[in-house]
């Protein structure tokens, strides 16, 4: 398989792993905003009752967590398809 050809048949995997990272990483996200905070649900950036403080905070670990596990579930990706095909998708 070329180099151009494997990184057309990596387009959809990619876009799966995209998703999954994006499900798994709101998952972990509920659970850790959980035990960080006194109440169950994170605060949306419309929440009248919450403050600024609270909010960015919440938005920028949703967005840290986000990056982590999707830079680790694309890698896993990438490094499956290498041991599958012995090229690194592009």
């Amino acid at each position: 398989m070329g180099a151009r050809a494997s990184r057309l048949a990596y387009k959809p995997v990619g876009l799966l792993l995209g998703v999954a990272a994006g499900a798994i990483s709101s998952l972990v996200f509920k659970q850790v905003w959980k035990h960080l905070s006194d109440e169950g649900d994170a605060p949306d950036a419309t929440d009248e009752e919450r403050g600024w403080a609270e909010i960015l905070a919440a938005a920028a670990l949703q967005g840290a967590i986000f990056a982590v596990v999707k830079a680790a579930i694309d890698r896993g990706g990438a490094s499956g398809v290498r041991r599958l095909t012995g090229r690194w998708p592009a």
